[in-house]
């Protein structure tokens, strides 16, 4: 069995997001960055698989060089090799897919046919949702998104989606396409030797085509923060009968 895991490098989220000038990307001087929470389980689910059926794993990642450092983390928990397609521009879904589809042809044109491609539902920081799908459709497979729990056996993936009222399960041929979300298993850590041996693993690096965006990017803007309002009761022990009134509005004194 071989398996592909597509990852993105993202900004990790809570922090602070502050805008370039331009208003055309984030200012990343302070930021640290990571993967997706969904494509961290699909790293995980696909290096257990591998572990329970033999075979090679690879983790992809489509973005800057800095990138390495996402994927040498993911060979760090298990993944086998790494396949960086270096762009220092932020693409969009249609050619972000395009680029992973010529990438996984020139595997197979080496002869390395991939069972199983995991993408992670949606990044953290676009949250487009599309790019597995187009690339399932570009290379006619069998696509499931938003799994939660997933089975192979017999050259068949048994896919499990949560649902209001319980789980949908799909039954799919291989190869496939799947979208997994956080949740799908409990992401391991990597351990000394793990990050050891990620050094000395394969990671190819090249430039993919560079193809017209089929959307145009503006300009990014955050959204109006909520603000907080401060209200002062006074000062000292005349402050005291107001408070109490307070607790009591809220209905915890009475």
């Amino acid at each position: 069995m071989n398996i592909l895991v597509c990852a993105k490098r993202v900004p990790m989220t809570g922090g602070t997001i502050v805008l370039t000038e331009d208003e055309q990307s984030i200012q990343t001087r302070h930021l640290g960055f990571t993967i997706s929470p969904h494509e961290e389980c699909g790293v995980e689910e696909a290096v257990r698989l591998i572990e329970a059926n033999g075979g090679e794993s690879v983790v992809l990642a489509l973005g800057p060089s800095e990138a390495e450092e996402q994927l040498r983390d993911a060979m760090a928990l298990g993944v086998d090799r790494a396949i960086l397609l270096e762009t220092a521009d932020e693409v969009d879904g249609q050619a972000t897919a395009a680029a992973i589809v010529a990438a996984i042809e020139a595997e197979r044109a080496a002869g390395v046919e991939f069972d199983l491609i995991f993408f992670g539902n949606e990044s953290a920081d676009s949250g487009n949702y599309q790019v597995g799908i187009r690339v399932a459709h570009a290379l006619g497979r069998p696509c499931v998104t938003g799994v939660k729990g997933i089975t192979v056996q017999d050259g068949r993936a048994r896919c499990e989606q949560e649902t209001a009222s319980g789980r949908d399960v799909y039954d799919v041929p291989l190869p496939a396409v799947i979208t997994v979300k956080e949740g799908l298993n409990l992401p391991r850590y990597p351990s000394v030797p793990g990050r050891l041996r990620a050094k000395r693993k394969p990671l190819a690096a090249s430039a993919p085509e560079r193809r017209d965006a089929g959307v145009e990017k503006l300009r990014l803007r955050l959204p109006p923060g909520q603000g907080k309002q401060a209200e002062i009761l006074g000062h000292g022990p005349e402050a005291a009968p107001a408070v109490v009134e307070v607790l009591r509005r809220a209905g915890l004194v009475t």
